[in-house]
Protein backbone atom coordinates (compact mmCIF):
# COMPACT_ATOMS: atom_id res chain seq x y z
CA UNK A 1 0.00 0.00 0.00
CA UNK A 2 2.59 2.60 1.45
CA UNK A 3 5.11 1.43 -1.94
CA UNK A 4 1.88 2.30 -4.22
CA UNK A 5 2.49 5.52 -5.62
CA UNK A 6 -0.82 7.21 -5.23
CA UNK A 7 0.00 10.50 -7.95
CA UNK A 8 -2.74 9.80 -9.83
CA UNK A 9 -5.29 9.36 -7.69
CA UNK A 10 -7.12 12.51 -7.64
CA UNK A 11 -10.00 14.08 -9.63
CA UNK A 12 -9.82 15.21 -13.03
CA UNK A 13 -11.09 18.76 -12.36
CA UNK A 14 -7.54 19.13 -9.78
CA UNK A 15 -5.42 18.78 -12.99
CA UNK A 16 -8.27 20.93 -15.30
CA UNK A 17 -7.38 23.84 -12.59
CA UNK A 18 -3.61 23.03 -12.22
CA UNK A 19 -3.55 23.60 -16.26
CA UNK A 20 -5.66 26.93 -15.73
CA UNK A 21 -2.86 28.13 -13.30
CA UNK A 22 -0.31 27.67 -15.45
CA UNK A 23 -1.37 28.60 -18.44
CA UNK A 24 -2.82 32.29 -17.16
CA UNK A 25 0.89 31.93 -15.09
CA UNK A 26 -1.17 32.65 -11.61
CA UNK A 27 0.67 28.70 -10.81
CA UNK A 28 3.44 30.23 -8.29
CA UNK A 29 0.70 32.47 -5.97
CA UNK A 30 1.18 31.17 -3.00
CA UNK A 31 -2.47 29.74 -1.29
CA UNK A 32 -3.67 29.11 1.75
CA UNK A 33 -6.16 25.79 2.44
CA UNK A 34 -7.69 24.49 5.20
CA UNK A 35 -8.80 20.85 6.16
CA UNK A 36 -11.95 20.90 8.22
CA UNK A 37 -15.15 18.91 8.52
CA UNK A 38 -18.54 20.81 9.25
CA UNK A 39 -20.20 17.94 11.24
CA UNK A 40 -19.00 15.25 13.55
CA UNK A 41 -19.57 11.61 12.82
CA UNK A 42 -22.42 10.16 14.03
CA UNK A 43 -24.72 11.84 17.00
CA UNK A 44 -21.12 12.47 18.38
CA UNK A 45 -19.74 15.29 19.67
CA UNK A 46 -15.86 15.15 18.33
CA UNK A 47 -14.03 13.27 16.34
CA UNK A 48 -10.47 12.03 16.25
CA UNK A 49 -7.89 12.95 14.18
CA UNK A 50 -6.12 10.16 12.23
CA UNK A 51 -4.73 9.06 8.75
CA UNK A 52 -1.31 12.06 9.39
CA UNK A 53 1.08 9.80 8.79
CA UNK A 54 -0.04 8.01 4.92
CA UNK A 55 -0.77 11.46 3.97
CA UNK A 56 3.37 12.46 5.17
CA UNK A 57 3.98 9.02 2.42
CA UNK A 58 1.70 10.11 0.08
CA UNK A 59 3.26 14.09 -0.13
CA UNK A 60 6.65 13.06 -0.17
CA UNK A 61 6.41 10.37 -3.07
CA UNK A 62 4.49 12.70 -5.15
CA UNK A 63 5.89 12.17 -8.57
CA UNK A 64 4.26 12.24 -12.08
CA UNK A 65 5.77 9.01 -13.69
CA UNK A 66 6.12 8.47 -18.17
CA UNK A 67 3.14 6.46 -18.00
CA UNK A 68 1.15 9.03 -15.80
CA UNK A 69 2.27 11.62 -18.75
CA UNK A 70 1.24 9.47 -21.45
CA UNK A 71 -1.98 8.58 -20.41
CA UNK A 72 -2.94 12.39 -19.67
CA UNK A 73 -1.18 13.17 -22.99
CA UNK A 74 -4.26 10.57 -25.01
CA UNK A 75 -7.06 12.31 -23.12
CA UNK A 76 -6.24 15.18 -25.57
CA UNK A 77 -6.87 18.40 -23.18
CA UNK A 78 -3.89 18.75 -21.43
CA UNK A 79 -1.37 20.89 -23.25
CA UNK A 80 2.89 20.09 -23.85
CA UNK A 81 3.80 22.72 -22.00
CA UNK A 82 1.57 21.85 -18.78
CA UNK A 83 2.68 18.20 -19.28
CA UNK A 84 5.97 18.76 -19.17
CA UNK A 85 5.95 20.97 -16.27
CA UNK A 86 4.02 17.78 -14.57
CA UNK A 87 7.25 15.68 -15.21
CA UNK A 88 8.70 17.82 -12.38
CA UNK A 89 6.01 18.53 -10.07
CA UNK A 90 6.18 18.12 -6.64
CA UNK A 91 5.54 19.46 -3.55
CA UNK A 92 7.57 21.95 -2.04
CA UNK A 93 5.14 24.46 0.43
CA UNK A 94 4.42 23.94 4.34
CA UNK A 95 1.63 21.66 5.62
CA UNK A 96 0.96 22.07 9.54
CA UNK A 97 -1.46 19.66 10.96
CA UNK A 98 -2.50 18.30 14.35
CA UNK A 99 -0.76 15.32 15.26
CA UNK A 100 -2.56 12.17 15.02
CA UNK A 101 -4.95 11.47 17.63
CA UNK A 102 -5.80 14.66 18.50
CA UNK A 103 -9.87 15.44 19.68
CA UNK A 104 -10.91 17.92 16.84
CA UNK A 105 -13.76 19.55 16.71
CA UNK A 106 -16.21 20.88 13.59
CA UNK A 107 -14.95 24.06 11.64
CA UNK A 108 -11.31 24.03 12.89
CA UNK A 109 -8.50 23.63 10.64
CA UNK A 110 -6.85 19.89 11.48
CA UNK A 111 -4.49 20.46 8.65
CA UNK A 112 -3.39 23.41 6.84
CA UNK A 113 -1.02 23.82 3.57
CA UNK A 114 0.42 27.09 2.75
CA UNK A 115 2.01 26.69 -1.03
CA UNK A 116 2.37 27.52 -4.59
CA UNK A 117 -1.72 26.98 -5.47
CA UNK A 118 -1.45 24.38 -8.02
CA UNK A 119 0.30 22.64 -5.51
CA UNK A 120 -1.93 23.32 -2.47
CA UNK A 121 -4.78 22.81 -4.93
CA UNK A 122 -3.40 19.28 -6.51
CA UNK A 123 -3.26 17.84 -2.60
CA UNK A 124 -6.98 18.08 -2.02
CA UNK A 125 -8.64 14.45 -3.37
CA UNK A 126 -5.85 12.38 -2.08
CA UNK A 127 -5.71 14.97 1.11
CA UNK A 128 -9.90 13.84 1.87
CA UNK A 129 -9.91 10.19 0.72
CA UNK A 130 -6.92 9.61 3.11
CA UNK A 131 -7.60 11.78 6.29
CA UNK A 132 -11.87 11.48 6.05
CA UNK A 133 -11.63 8.01 6.01
CA UNK A 134 -8.89 7.04 9.27
CA UNK A 135 -10.51 9.77 11.07
CA UNK A 136 -14.06 8.55 10.63
CA UNK A 137 -12.91 5.02 11.70
CA UNK A 138 -10.79 6.22 14.71
CA UNK A 139 -13.84 8.37 15.97
CA UNK A 140 -16.01 5.08 15.81
CA UNK A 141 -13.50 2.86 17.49
CA UNK A 142 -13.43 5.54 20.32
CA UNK A 143 -17.08 5.78 20.34
CA UNK A 144 -17.17 2.06 20.81
CA UNK A 145 -14.52 1.69 23.58
CA UNK A 146 -16.54 4.25 26.02
CA UNK A 147 -19.43 2.45 25.63
CA UNK A 148 -17.37 -0.62 26.83
CA UNK A 149 -15.83 0.98 30.18
CA UNK A 150 -12.60 -0.59 30.22
CA UNK A 151 -13.37 -3.96 28.67
CA UNK A 152 -11.08 -4.52 26.01
CA UNK A 153 -12.59 -3.91 22.05
CA UNK A 154 -10.99 -6.11 19.57
CA UNK A 155 -11.07 -5.11 15.98
CA UNK A 156 -12.66 -7.63 13.82
CA UNK A 157 -13.65 -6.17 10.46
CA UNK A 158 -11.54 -7.37 7.79
CA UNK A 159 -13.71 -9.76 5.66
CA UNK A 160 -16.23 -6.86 5.77
CA UNK A 161 -14.12 -3.94 4.58
CA UNK A 162 -14.72 -1.93 2.13
CA UNK A 163 -11.61 -3.54 0.09
CA UNK A 164 -8.03 -4.46 1.07
CA UNK A 165 -6.37 -0.84 1.66
CA UNK A 166 -10.15 0.16 3.98
CA UNK A 167 -9.62 -2.70 6.11
CA UNK A 168 -5.79 -2.53 7.01
CA UNK A 169 -5.80 1.27 7.20
CA UNK A 170 -9.26 1.03 9.41
CA UNK A 171 -7.39 -1.51 11.67
CA UNK A 172 -4.66 1.19 12.14
CA UNK A 173 -7.58 3.77 12.78
CA UNK A 174 -9.09 1.30 15.27
CA UNK A 175 -6.23 1.17 17.62
CA UNK A 176 -5.88 4.59 17.60
CA UNK A 177 -9.22 5.08 18.51
CA UNK A 178 -8.80 2.76 21.33
CA UNK A 179 -8.76 -0.90 20.18
CA UNK A 180 -7.01 -2.99 22.32
CA UNK A 181 -5.79 -5.60 18.91
CA UNK A 182 -6.82 -6.42 15.29
CA UNK A 183 -7.60 -10.03 13.74
CA UNK A 184 -5.48 -8.42 10.82
CA UNK A 185 -2.35 -9.80 10.52
CA UNK A 186 -1.31 -7.38 7.82
CA UNK A 187 -1.98 -4.39 9.72
CA UNK A 188 -0.17 -6.18 12.71
CA UNK A 189 2.48 -6.31 10.76
CA UNK A 190 3.02 -3.28 9.06
CA UNK A 191 2.00 -1.15 12.37
CA UNK A 192 3.58 -3.00 15.13
CA UNK A 193 0.29 -3.76 16.41
CA UNK A 194 -1.26 -6.13 18.91
CA UNK A 195 -3.04 -9.59 16.41
CA UNK A 196 -5.78 -11.67 18.12
CA UNK A 197 -8.25 -13.90 17.58
CA UNK A 198 -10.26 -17.35 18.40
CA UNK A 199 -11.91 -19.71 15.80
CA UNK A 200 -14.25 -20.18 13.66
CA UNK A 201 -17.40 -22.54 13.69
CA UNK A 202 -15.77 -24.01 10.69
CA UNK A 203 -13.18 -25.45 13.02
CA UNK A 204 -16.16 -26.83 15.35
CA UNK A 205 -18.21 -28.64 12.39
CA UNK A 206 -14.46 -29.98 11.02
CA UNK A 207 -14.70 -32.53 13.81
CA UNK A 208 -17.07 -34.83 14.71
CA UNK A 209 -18.27 -33.57 17.97
CA UNK A 210 -17.68 -30.56 19.46
CA UNK A 211 -15.92 -31.77 22.76
CA UNK A 212 -13.45 -33.22 20.95
CA UNK A 213 -12.86 -29.98 19.01
CA UNK A 214 -12.48 -28.00 21.91
CA UNK A 215 -9.87 -30.47 23.54
CA UNK A 216 -7.77 -30.22 20.22
CA UNK A 217 -7.83 -26.55 19.99
CA UNK A 218 -6.92 -26.53 23.96
CA UNK A 219 -3.95 -28.72 23.08
CA UNK A 220 -2.44 -26.45 20.35
CA UNK A 221 -2.97 -23.04 22.22
CA UNK A 222 -3.41 -23.54 25.66
CA UNK A 223 -2.23 -19.93 27.18
CA UNK A 224 -5.23 -18.35 25.01
CA UNK A 225 -7.99 -20.91 24.79
CA UNK A 226 -11.35 -19.05 23.84
CA UNK A 227 -13.66 -21.53 23.07
CA UNK A 228 -16.68 -20.41 20.69
CA UNK A 229 -19.19 -21.78 22.42
CA UNK A 230 -22.68 -21.23 20.16
CA UNK A 231 -22.05 -23.80 17.33
CA UNK A 232 -24.74 -26.11 18.68
CA UNK A 233 -26.80 -24.91 21.58
CA UNK A 234 -24.74 -22.48 23.83
CA UNK A 235 -25.95 -23.01 27.06
CA UNK A 236 -26.41 -27.01 27.10
CA UNK A 237 -23.46 -28.27 25.03
CA UNK A 238 -21.14 -25.28 24.01
CA UNK A 239 -20.89 -24.29 27.50
CA UNK A 240 -20.78 -27.35 29.80
CA UNK A 241 -18.07 -28.85 27.10
CA UNK A 242 -15.89 -25.47 27.33
CA UNK A 243 -16.25 -26.59 31.12
CA UNK A 244 -15.14 -30.47 30.75
CA UNK A 245 -11.98 -29.12 28.80
CA UNK A 246 -11.30 -26.08 31.49
CA UNK A 247 -11.94 -28.94 34.03
CA UNK A 248 -8.93 -31.39 32.17
CA UNK A 249 -6.31 -28.34 31.44
CA UNK A 250 -6.43 -27.36 35.35
CA UNK A 251 -5.97 -31.10 36.21
CA UNK A 252 -3.34 -31.46 33.84
CA UNK A 253 -1.46 -28.30 35.20
CA UNK A 254 -2.09 -26.33 31.47
CA UNK A 255 -4.86 -23.83 32.42
CA UNK A 256 -2.41 -20.28 32.14
CA UNK A 257 -2.62 -17.16 30.48
CA UNK A 258 -5.83 -16.39 28.99
CA UNK A 259 -8.77 -18.84 28.61
CA UNK A 260 -12.40 -18.82 28.25
CA UNK A 261 -15.59 -18.68 26.08
CA UNK A 262 -16.75 -16.55 22.85
CA UNK A 263 -20.51 -15.81 22.53
CA UNK A 264 -21.49 -14.70 18.30
CA UNK A 265 -25.22 -15.25 18.51
CA UNK A 266 -28.30 -15.07 20.43
CA UNK A 267 -29.32 -12.72 23.73
CA UNK A 268 -25.90 -12.18 24.44
CA UNK A 269 -27.18 -10.54 27.55
CA UNK A 270 -29.33 -13.47 28.95
CA UNK A 271 -26.64 -16.12 27.86
CA UNK A 272 -23.66 -14.05 29.44
CA UNK A 273 -25.38 -14.46 32.47
CA UNK A 274 -26.12 -17.71 32.44
CA UNK A 275 -22.13 -18.69 31.46
CA UNK A 276 -21.43 -16.70 34.01
CA UNK A 277 -23.12 -18.70 36.75
CA UNK A 278 -22.30 -21.91 34.95
CA UNK A 279 -18.35 -21.36 34.81
CA UNK A 280 -18.40 -19.60 38.29
CA UNK A 281 -19.88 -22.78 39.62
CA UNK A 282 -17.64 -25.08 38.10
CA UNK A 283 -14.50 -22.78 39.57
CA UNK A 284 -13.86 -21.21 36.48
CA UNK A 285 -14.22 -17.56 37.90
CA UNK A 286 -11.19 -16.29 35.64
CA UNK A 287 -13.02 -17.50 32.50
CA UNK A 288 -12.97 -14.56 29.91
CA UNK A 289 -16.42 -14.05 28.40
CA UNK A 290 -15.94 -12.09 24.83
CA UNK A 291 -18.16 -11.42 22.46
CA UNK A 292 -18.88 -10.68 18.57
CA UNK A 293 -21.55 -10.47 16.23
CA UNK A 294 -22.77 -7.30 14.90
CA UNK A 295 -21.91 -4.90 17.42
CA UNK A 296 -21.64 -0.89 17.99
CA UNK A 297 -21.66 1.42 20.87
CA UNK A 298 -25.44 1.52 21.22
CA UNK A 299 -25.71 -2.36 21.71
CA UNK A 300 -22.46 -2.59 23.95
CA UNK A 301 -24.26 0.18 26.04
CA UNK A 302 -27.04 -1.57 26.29
CA UNK A 303 -26.02 -4.82 26.97
CA UNK A 304 -23.96 -3.17 29.79
CA UNK A 305 -27.12 -1.71 31.25
CA UNK A 306 -28.59 -5.40 31.28
CA UNK A 307 -25.92 -6.63 33.13
CA UNK A 308 -24.32 -8.60 30.67
CA UNK A 309 -21.41 -10.38 31.79
CA UNK A 310 -19.24 -9.99 28.61
CA UNK A 311 -15.49 -8.78 29.32
CA UNK A 312 -13.97 -8.61 26.15
CA UNK A 313 -16.00 -7.67 22.73
CA UNK A 314 -15.12 -8.38 19.00
CA UNK A 315 -16.69 -5.69 17.11
CA UNK A 316 -16.27 -6.03 13.36
CA UNK A 317 -18.76 -4.37 10.36
CA UNK A 318 -20.10 -1.74 12.46
CA UNK A 319 -16.32 -0.60 13.01
CA UNK A 320 -14.40 -1.31 10.25
CA UNK A 321 -17.85 0.18 7.93
CA UNK A 322 -18.83 2.84 10.14
CA UNK A 323 -21.83 1.55 9.48
CA UNK A 324 -24.49 4.28 10.65
CA UNK A 325 -21.98 7.13 9.17
CA UNK A 326 -19.99 5.57 6.48
CA UNK A 327 -18.09 8.89 5.63
CA UNK A 328 -16.85 12.28 7.19
CA UNK A 329 -17.57 15.33 5.50
CA UNK A 330 -14.26 16.51 5.40
CA UNK A 331 -13.70 19.43 3.35
CA UNK A 332 -10.91 21.49 1.66
CA UNK A 333 -10.94 25.32 0.94
CA UNK A 334 -9.40 28.12 -0.18
CA UNK A 335 -8.79 30.68 3.01
CA UNK A 336 -6.40 33.37 1.26
CA UNK A 337 -4.18 34.11 -1.71
CA UNK A 338 -1.23 36.36 -2.26
CA UNK A 339 -2.31 39.14 -4.48
CA UNK A 340 -0.08 41.35 -6.38
CA UNK A 341 1.44 43.14 -3.48
CA UNK A 342 3.01 39.85 -2.43
CA UNK A 343 0.56 40.22 0.77
CA UNK A 344 -1.98 36.81 1.47
CA UNK A 345 -5.38 38.14 0.65
CA UNK A 346 -8.37 36.40 3.28
CA UNK A 347 -10.59 34.54 1.19
CA UNK A 348 -14.38 33.38 2.42
CA UNK A 349 -16.99 31.12 0.69
CA UNK A 350 -20.22 32.34 1.32
CA UNK A 351 -23.75 30.08 1.72
CA UNK A 352 -27.00 30.65 2.41
CA UNK A 353 -26.77 27.22 4.50
CA UNK A 354 -24.41 29.29 7.50
CA UNK A 355 -22.42 25.95 8.14
CA UNK A 356 -21.32 26.27 4.71
CA UNK A 357 -19.50 29.93 5.46
CA UNK A 358 -15.99 29.70 5.34
CA UNK A 359 -13.58 30.97 7.80
CA UNK A 360 -10.85 33.64 5.89
CA UNK A 361 -7.21 34.12 6.69
CA UNK A 362 -4.61 32.10 7.54
CA UNK A 363 -5.44 30.47 11.22
CA UNK A 364 -4.11 28.65 13.87
CA UNK A 365 -6.10 26.88 17.05
CA UNK A 366 -5.60 27.45 20.70
CA UNK A 367 -7.06 24.80 22.93
CA UNK A 368 -8.11 26.26 26.34
CA UNK A 369 -8.03 24.06 29.50
CA UNK A 370 -9.53 24.14 32.86
CA UNK A 371 -5.97 24.64 35.05
CA UNK A 372 -7.36 22.61 37.98
CA UNK A 373 -8.88 19.81 36.64
CA UNK A 374 -6.91 19.70 33.05
CA UNK A 375 -10.33 19.03 30.86
CA UNK A 376 -11.07 20.96 27.72
CA UNK A 377 -12.73 24.31 27.97
CA UNK A 378 -12.95 25.16 24.57
CA UNK A 379 -10.94 25.82 21.10
CA UNK A 380 -10.39 29.34 19.57
CA UNK A 381 -9.86 29.98 16.10
CA UNK A 382 -7.96 32.49 15.18
CA UNK A 383 -5.28 33.87 12.62
CA UNK A 384 -1.75 33.06 12.39
CA UNK A 385 -0.45 36.51 14.05
CA UNK A 386 -2.38 36.22 17.60
CA UNK A 387 -1.56 35.02 21.21
CA UNK A 388 -3.81 34.57 23.81
CA UNK A 389 -2.12 35.98 26.77
CA UNK A 390 -2.73 33.23 29.94
CA UNK A 391 -1.90 36.30 32.42
CA UNK A 392 -5.23 38.53 31.42
CA UNK A 393 -9.21 37.05 31.30
CA UNK A 394 -10.43 35.13 28.42
CA UNK A 395 -13.65 36.00 27.50
CA UNK A 396 -14.84 33.40 24.73
CA UNK A 397 -17.92 34.15 22.35
CA UNK A 398 -20.59 31.49 20.51
CA UNK A 399 -19.38 32.11 17.29
CA UNK A 400 -23.35 32.91 15.96
CA UNK A 401 -24.77 33.33 18.81
CA UNK A 402 -22.71 36.41 20.14
CA UNK A 403 -24.63 37.44 22.86
CA UNK A 404 -23.70 33.91 24.47
CA UNK A 405 -20.36 34.39 26.25
CA UNK A 406 -18.13 33.21 29.19
CA UNK A 407 -14.84 34.65 30.92
CA UNK A 408 -12.56 32.45 32.38
CA UNK A 409 -10.47 34.62 34.90
CA UNK A 410 -6.42 34.44 34.94
CA UNK A 411 -4.78 31.83 36.87
CA UNK A 412 -8.05 28.98 35.75
CA UNK A 413 -6.83 28.62 32.24
CA UNK A 414 -4.13 27.11 30.24
CA UNK A 415 -3.45 27.25 26.40
CA UNK A 416 -2.21 25.19 23.69
CA UNK A 417 -1.31 25.48 20.04
CA UNK A 418 -2.93 22.50 17.97
CA UNK A 419 -1.29 22.85 14.68
CA UNK A 420 2.04 21.58 14.34
CA UNK A 421 4.58 21.81 11.23
CA UNK A 422 4.71 18.48 9.03
CA UNK A 423 6.31 20.00 5.91
CA UNK A 424 8.49 23.02 6.09
CA UNK A 425 9.41 24.25 2.05
CA UNK A 426 8.78 20.77 0.89
CA UNK A 427 10.56 18.61 3.10
CA UNK A 428 9.20 16.84 5.68
CA UNK A 429 10.02 18.10 9.84
CA UNK A 430 7.67 16.18 11.51
CA UNK A 431 8.36 12.44 13.13
CA UNK A 432 5.37 9.95 13.15
CA UNK A 433 5.01 8.61 16.43
CA UNK A 434 4.56 4.11 16.52
CA UNK A 435 0.69 3.43 16.69
CA UNK A 436 0.88 2.15 19.96
CA UNK A 437 2.07 5.39 20.81
CA UNK A 438 -0.51 7.67 19.10
CA UNK A 439 -3.11 4.97 21.05
CA UNK A 440 -1.76 6.01 24.04
CA UNK A 441 -1.58 10.14 22.96
CA UNK A 442 -5.05 9.95 22.10
CA UNK A 443 -6.93 8.19 24.78
CA UNK A 444 -4.66 11.32 27.12
CA UNK A 445 -6.94 13.39 24.83
CA UNK A 446 -10.14 11.84 25.18
CA UNK A 447 -9.23 11.97 28.86
CA UNK A 448 -9.42 15.77 29.17
CA UNK A 449 -13.27 15.22 27.34
CA UNK A 450 -16.07 16.06 29.95
CA UNK A 451 -18.13 13.20 30.08
CA UNK A 452 -21.35 15.30 29.09
CA UNK A 453 -18.98 15.71 25.53
CA UNK A 454 -18.50 11.97 25.47
CA UNK A 455 -22.40 10.75 26.01
CA UNK A 456 -23.44 8.82 22.66
CA UNK A 457 -26.13 10.48 22.36
CA UNK A 458 -27.15 13.77 22.45
CA UNK A 459 -23.57 14.96 23.18
CA UNK A 460 -22.83 18.74 24.82
CA UNK A 461 -20.77 20.37 22.05
CA UNK A 462 -17.76 22.02 22.29
CA UNK A 463 -17.43 25.76 22.44
CA UNK A 464 -15.38 26.48 19.04
CA UNK A 465 -15.10 30.43 19.43
CA UNK A 466 -13.59 32.85 16.54
CA UNK A 467 -11.40 35.03 18.24
CA UNK A 468 -12.55 39.02 17.87
CA UNK A 469 -9.91 39.71 15.23
CA UNK A 470 -10.96 36.70 12.97
CA UNK A 471 -14.61 37.57 13.88
CA UNK A 472 -14.34 41.11 12.47
CA UNK A 473 -12.29 40.03 9.43
CA UNK A 474 -15.18 37.21 8.64
CA UNK A 475 -17.91 39.92 9.55
CA UNK A 476 -16.22 42.38 7.17
CA UNK A 477 -15.64 40.11 4.20
CA UNK A 478 -19.10 38.68 4.29
CA UNK A 479 -20.27 42.58 4.32
CA UNK A 480 -18.52 43.69 1.49
CA UNK A 481 -19.34 40.67 -0.54
CA UNK A 482 -23.16 40.89 -0.14
CA UNK A 483 -22.96 44.32 -1.42
CA UNK A 484 -21.57 42.97 -4.37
Amino acid sequence: MHELNLTMMTDFYQLTMMQGYYLNGAYKKTAVFDLFFRRSPEQSAYAVACGLDLLIKYVESIRFSDDDIKFLEDMNCFKPEFLEYLRGFKFTGDIHAVPEGTVVFPHEPILRVTAPIIEAQFLETAMLNIINHQTLIATKAARICYAAEGDPVLEFGLRRAQGPDAGILGARAAVIGGCAATSNVLAGKMFDVPVRGTHAHSWIMSFDDELTAFREYARLYPAGCILLVDTYNTLKSGVPNAIKVFTEMREQGRLSGVYGIRLDSGDLAYLSKAARTMLDDAGFAGAIISASGDLDEGLIKDLKHQGAKITLWGVGTNLITSKDCPSLGGVYKIAAKEGEDGELIPKIKLSENAEKVTNPGKKIVFRIYDKENGKMKADVIALEDEEINEAQDLTLYHPIATWKKMVLPVGTFSVRKLLVPVFEQGKCVYNSPSVMDIKKYCQQELNTLWEEHKRLRMPQLMPVDLSDKLYDLKTKLISELRQV
